[in-house]
């Protein structure tokens, strides 16, 4: 079953101090374009995720974004024992100076010590982002699934409507074929005075030049090789859509085709009716066309 290259998929997950919320989505483009939005601190995870994606996505705009915060627990909070001891030996210099002057300090306290920059801080176990990588990393499979469950579930209702617009166009090309059918008496009535015109004007004329232009008419007004690939394109894009695997390509160089061949059906009919049904198919294919562009 063919996918779609709409999804979208969210989760949020925690891990020791950290916690984390994801948004995985994509829209159509010409080819696969991946662009993940990660801390940069997190060695290695942006490789993995990404080798991940290219193996499940094979088209698309897709965006990857995580957001990522931390809380310090205090216990994770430790004195700086060097910082602290530094200070101290700072302010007992600082008292002894100020008593050979005889200045009197007012008595220094243990909180005024703690408030100084870089005394307390956090412990060194929560500073290795290695376990946080690998445990992202699994977490980031339920994710992934998620969005592929969604691109092929728009790809099934994509494929319906896909089916039945083929359907619009393989009714519309058998009413095509029986209008020209139809036609092939009066086409034939003309052909004669079309020949008979090129007989009246062709005295002197050279035969080999009245028998290409005899050839030309005829050939203007047959559209029977518009009808065969008309339903050698329907069948073809009934097999695509029955396909697993990306065919957004080859589906939309076959609504190209089939465009192709509505043109120059309509140029030929030289009937209104049969112009009529032309110009449905038209409508019908450029429909057609626009979901196509959808297709992974």
């Amino acid at each position: 079953m063919i996918k779609s290259m709409t999804g979208f998929a969210s989760g949020k997950g925690a891990f020791g101090p950290h916690s984390w919320t994801w948004e995985l989505r994509s829209v159509n483009g010409k080819g696969l374009d991946l662009r993940l939005r990660l801390p940069d601190w997190l060695t290695g995870l942006e490789a993995a995720l990404r080798s991940d994606l290219s193996k499940q996505v094979n088209r698309g705009n897709v965006t990857l974004s995580l957001r990522l915060t931390r809380e310090e627990a205090t216990a994770d909070i430790q004195l700086n024992t060097s910082a602290m001891e530094a200070a101290l030996d700072a302010l007992a210099q600082t008292e002894a100076m100020a008593g050979t002057r005889g200045v009197l300090l007012a008595p220094s306290k243990a909180s005024d010590l703690l408030a100084l920059k870089g005394m307390m801080e956090a412990g060194s176990d929560s500073d290795d982002p290695e376990p946080l990588v690998e445990q992202l990393k699994i977490e980031f499979g339920g994710l992934l699934s998620a969005f592929i469950e969604m691109r092929s579930a728009e790809g099934e209702a994509l494929a319906g409507i896909l089916g039945g617009q083929l359907n619009q166009i393989a009714k519309l090309t058998d009413q095509a074929a029986e209008l020209a059918e139809r036609r092939r008496n009066e086409m034939e009535q003309s052909l004669r005075d079309n020949l008979a015109r090129v007989l009246d004007n062709a005295q002197g004329a050279d035969p080999e030049r009245v028998a290409q232009e005899l050839a030309l008419i005829a050939v203007k007004a047959d559209i029977t090789e518009e009808i065969d690939r008309l339903i050698a394109h329907i069948a073809a894009a009934r097999a695509l859509l029955s396909q697993d695997g990306p065919v957004g390509r080859k589906l939309d160089f076959l609504m190209q085709e089939f465009n192709r061949e509505t043109n120059t059906l309509c140029s030929k009919s030289q009937n209104p009716e049969l112009t009529s049904v032309g110009l449905e198919l038209k409508a019908v294919i450029d429909q057609m066309r626009e979901q196509v562009q959808n297709v992974e």
